[in-house]
């Protein structure tokens, strides 16, 4: 029950999952998924949870021309419509997103963490993600089995059911757009880490092949209040897959900057 489809509100411009009461947490998806893909945090973080579908992906419709700025642009305008200061949590894309907003926009961001989060990709992995979005047409959507068994292997799970879904529905524009953006950022900056006042945590799992523990490691050790956490066992759907372990880390610093 916990990915079923949700009822949407109109935030900022995108299409959102709202639920709860007290300050505002928002959290943002990564590439080819939707708001659901927070399900295991909407109902346990404390606070006003707000989850948008990104341009081109869920409810939200398709922009034109989108490059990685229009993405900030739209995770902006979803933050600058909230009631007050918020934690910023970002997956995957949305890791990239949640640490820009923490940049331009610090008097609205409390603490931000990027969970899976990329990082200075070595010329090996920055070459295939390139290649990979040179594939895209935009017309169809690719097989998902690749993408689904780095992310689960090959067991069968709710989980996995779940993203093999949002994969094989989200608008292939809008898929092939934000693929091409998140392959081509390089997006954070070491500098701009280095200038990041506000805490942040910065988690991946021990078996993400992608953005990797040592990615995060090295993002938190040029964060001035940054802290690093790795899950065991985990990869790169972790908020899904290690729900408990991802929702206790995030309570803490929620309730951390509350204080």
């Amino acid at each position: 029950m916990t990915w079923i489809t949700r009822p949407r509100s109109e935030i900022g411009g995108l299409a959102a999952i709202v639920r709860g009461v007290g300050p505002d947490v928002l959290l943002l998806h990564g590439v080819g998924l939707r708001a659901e893909a927070w399900g295991a945090q909407l109902g346990a973080l404390p606070g006003r949870i707000t989850a948008p579908d990104m341009p081109g992906h869920g409810g939200s419709a398709l922009r034109s021309d989108v490059q990685m700025d229009g993405y900030v642009a739209a995770a902006l305008s979803v933050l600058e419509a909230l009631e007050g200061p918020a934690v910023v949590v970002g997956h995957s894309m949305g890791a990239m997103l949640a640490l820009e907003l923490a940049l331009r926009a610090p008097e609205r961001v409390r603490a931000v963490a990027a969970l899976n989060g990329v990082f200075e990709r070595p010329d090996a992995a920055a070459e295939a993600v390139s290649a990979r979005a040179k594939t895209l047409t935009g017309l169809d959507n690719p097989d998902p089995t690749p993408t689904l068994e780095r992310w689960f292997g090959a067991e069968a799970s709710p989980e996995r059911e779940a993203c093999e879904g949002w994969l094989r529905g989200v608008d292939p524009q809008g898929y092939k757009q934000a693929y091409t953006a998140f392959a081509s950022s390089t997006l954070p900056r070491r500098d701009a880490l280095q200038s990041l006042q506000c805490p942040a945590l910065f988690m991946t799992g021990s078996e993400e092949p992608n953005s990797t523990p040592a990615m995060s490691k090295a993002m938190a050790s040029l964060a001035p209040k940054g802290r690093a956490l790795i899950i065991e066992g985990a990869a790169h759907m972790m908020p899904m897959t290690h729900a408990a372990e991802v929702n206790a880390a995030l309570t803490e610093l929620i309730m951390e900057v509350r204080r």
